[in-house]
């Protein structure tokens, strides 16, 4: 074993796909490219981080709704780029091409060049530790799209790209819940 510098402990853990988040404002559709997300149950129950940093974070704090977009490793590019730029001075679904979509369930867009898209409420703000607790309220797939495999950011500006599925689903039958 080398010893690893503490601060870098972090990228060993990154949690599951770097997300794109819409939010609207009343005024203007906004979007945020957040790392750091997480499932907290079986549920469709999700958290996030962000805070004030994040223009996008005032529309979430007062319309409490939100859309997570699932972006796909053919669009790191613009992962990257929404998440270098500000909302507070850039249009980012104009100069980022992206589509934006009316939901059924909240006014923030879903995404159309995403692979999904799931509709949210904020249900908690944990602002000691930046957290968004947020719960589904529709979930949107694009069965076409032939890019599947998501990107999960290790929070030193380098990318991990889903690989080879495993199933082990029989195994952990007893420990799932019913998905049908």
């Amino acid at each position: 074993m080398e010893l690893l510098h503490l601060n870098k402990a972090f990228t060993l853990i990154e949690p599951g796909p770097v997300v794109l988040v819409s939010t609207y404002d009343g005024r203007k559709n906004n979007v945020m490219t957040i790392s750091w997300t997480m499932v907290t149950d079986f549920t469709p129950t999700f958290a996030l981080t962000t805070g004030p940093w994040n223009s996008s974070f005032r529309a979430l704090c007062e319309t409490r709704e939100c859309v997570i977009a699932l972006p796909t490793v053919d669009m790191i590019d613009t992962v990257v780029g929404v998440g270098t730029c500000s909302g507070a001075d850039t249009d980012k679904f104009a100069k980022f091409g992206l589509t934006p979509m009316p939901g059924r369930q909240v006014r923030a867009p879903l995404i159309r060049e995403c692979l999904a898209n799931i509709e949210c409420k904020v249900i908690d703000l944990i602002g000691q530790h930046n957290i968004v607790v947020l719960q589904g309220v529709a979930a949107w797939i694009d069965p076409a799209r032939a890019e599947r495999r998501t990107l999960h950011a290790v929070g030193d500006g380098t990318f991990v790209v889903d690989g080879e599925r495993i199933d082990r689903a029989q195994a952990m039958r007893a420990k799932l819940p019913d998905l049908d």
